[in-house]
């Protein structure tokens, strides 16, 4: 009976998998709807594609096994109400990383004229990764907005020295 149990359960989960479509393998610059925010610098889209912000490093606030960090929640919060709410869209644009060893999808990503990286940095719940490839004159902007955020002491820089 147990064998017949453990072999149900197994093949309702093999037919599970095949039921969801698989993320893409690839994504093209342009628009694309917001399932939802997963935290400060990922999100995912409609697609199943995961994109995490290329040039941001915000506190964990959903990391599996990992303690929720200062200004976690609020990261999410302040990328939640920039993005709005699911179904709303953004618009992708790459450099020249385009996935990250997890598989995300790395992208600057723009609500209408606002660039998320750049104001998730700006309100103080993000520092400028520069490890990331990409264009110069991005990481020069989204320094600035670091910069701006450490002198107004705003967010992670509240806490001497993010």
């Amino acid at each position: 009976m147990v064998v017949l149990a453990v072999g149900l359960l197994i093949a309702v989960r093999v037919w599970q998998d095949r039921q969801q479509p698989a993320p893409p393998e690839s994504l093209a610059e342009g628009d694309y709807v917001v399932a939802r925010v997963v935290d400060g610098d990922t999100l995912l889209l409609e697609n199943d594609a995961r994109v995490r912000l290329i040039g941001v490093d915000a506190p964990e606030s959903v990391k599996p096994d990992h303690p929720v960090e200062p200004f976690g929640p609020e990261a999410s919060a302040f990328a939640r109400e920039l993005v709005g709410n699911a179904g709303n869209t953004v618009r992708l644009q790459f450099d020249k990383e385009r996935v990250d060893q997890y598989g995300r999808f790395l992208a600057f990503v723009w609500v209408g004229e606002q660039l998320l990286n750049e104001e998730l940095i700006r309100a103080g719940f993000a520092h400028a990764e520069m490890g990331f490839r990409y264009s110069s004159s991005m990481k020069t902007r989204l320094r600035r907005a670091e910069e701006e955020a450490k002198h107004a002491g705003r967010g992670i820089w509240t806490m001497g020295g993010g």
